[in-house]
């Protein structure tokens, strides 16, 4: 079973959970190229809307996203990756989830999460 990739004009979103703490720690964008990708290779690979290309989640920090088990939602428009997140953070920012940034009612925003890498020092930026 394939997502239905023409629903989203070529785009499916994927939601990627630790699959041991269930923590949801991104939200991404899958093509048909990235899907066989991560099939093929058992490590997951989005489409960057921002570059317009594959990424292959990991490829430059090291911080790789290995499959564990993918699920379809009853629409096959929606893809739940459950990924073993190497190196203990998703976020390009350093922080275990790319959902840092908890918002109160009031409108105030506090840092949750662990931050677990510098990324001017991963990416030399």
């Amino acid at each position: 079973m394939m997502p239905d990739f023409e629903k989203g004009n070529g785009l499916v979103p994927a939601v990627v959970q630790d699959h041991r703490s269930g923590m949801v720690l991104m939200l991404a964008y899958v093509n048909r190229s990235a899907w066989e990708k991560t099939l093929e290779t058992g490590d997951a690979h989005y489409w960057s809307r921002s570059r317009n290309e594959i990424w292959h989640k990991g490829g430059t920090s090291g911080h790789v996203q290995k499959i564990v088990e993918i699920r379809l939602d009853c629409d096959r428009d929606t893809i739940l990756f459950k990924v073993e997140q190497i190196g203990g953070a998703a976020c390009h920012t350093g922080y275990e989830s790319c959902f840092h940034n908890k918002i109160g009612r009031d409108g105030s925003v506090t840092l949750v999460g662990k931050k677990i890498f510098d990324p001017e020092k991963v990416y030399r930026k």
